[in-house]
């Protein structure tokens, strides 16, 4: 089952539809003053292949849209695009009915820990957030410690065992309403740098020095795993069929389109039923997958 949307169009309830407000968010965070410039139509806009433009800008959103005045990343990680991050967000609420204490499980939250704070501000949901590096989930805290609106919404769980998802993360305890996650994509750190100059090589078209690096962020388990995206699934649908009965909903977002047709087979072979959201942000078209065993 796929739902369709139309190319560039957000989620109805998501809030970054439309141009960014340089001028309020200026006014939210000044700081980001020092990085507005014209682009050759006149308005103002930011150097999205800089990457302390786009920080700056990630805390504006952060602090204008979720009421969070104290974020930040170390050098050298992936800096989410808020509004993609929000759709996400809302496709999923789409899927429960339920409106009060509403659990999910992030899975690979990183450094930015972006999806609970989304989540949690927006749908006041509870979030137990999980990642298999120590860094990332030292900054979580620290995001989380530093905004009193954080600290009863969000529990971080370090993942010990680079071999599993859900093992080691969900309690015999636990009931989780939903589950997602953003896996990484590559399966090399070059594949991930080719995937990154042709992102700045787009963003740079008009521009004679091009920049290298992941101008946007990224650590190993932020961007690429053995088997990348595919083997990834493999292994998450797989290890849900272990916590069918604690787990309504889980869900993942799918960069390749190629890599669905063999999950799905996992999960028809596991008895899941399953759907394909399918999510626009300008001309790209994204995908999530959701499936529950009830």
């Amino acid at each position: 089952m796929k739902k369709q949307v139309k190319k560039g169009e957000l989620h109805t309830n998501n809030p970054h539809k439309g141009k960014y407000d340089f001028g309020i968010l200026g006014d939210n965070l000044p700081e980001l003053k020092l990085f507005i410039i014209k682009n050759p139509a006149g308005e103002d806009t930011i150097d999205f292949s800089n990457n302390q433009s786009v920080v700056t800008l990630n805390k504006a959103l952060i602090k204008t849209y979720y009421n969070v005045d104290n974020w930040d990343i170390p050098e050298g990680f992936l800096c989410p695009p808020i509004p993609g991050r929000a759709d996400y967000i809302h496709y999923i609420a789409d899927l429960i009915l339920k409106k009060k204490n509403v659990n999910v499980l992030d899975i690979g939250t990183g450094a930015n820990c972006i999806y609970p704070i989304i989540g949690s501000q927006t749908y006041d949901w509870n979030y137990t957030a999980s990642d298999i590096d120590p860094k990332s989930i030292d900054n979580a805290q620290k995001i989380i410690n530093s905004n009193k609106n954080l600290k009863n919404k969000i529990k971080l769980k370090l993942q010990n065992d680079k071999n599993h998802i859900f093992i080691g993360i969900i309690e015999k305890k636990d009931r989780f309403d939903l589950t997602m996650c953003n896996p990484p994509f590559h399966s090399s750190l070059e594949e991930a740098l080719n995937a990154n100059k042709r992102k700045v090589d787009n963003l740079n078209k008009k521009n004679k020095t091009i920049k290298k690096g992941l101008n946007f962020g990224g650590q190993k388990a932020e961007l690429w795993c053995s088997g990348g995206e595919k083997l990834f699934l493999k292994k998450m649908a797989k290890e849900s069929a272990i916590f069918s009965k604690q787990v309504n909903y889980f869900t993942s977002l799918v960069s390749n389109k190629e890599n669905l047709k063999p999950t799905i087979k996992i999960l028809e072979k596991l008895g899941a039923k399953y759907k394909i959201l399918e999510m626009s942000q300008g001309q790209k078209i994204s995908r999530i997958l959701a499936w529950t065993f009830n």
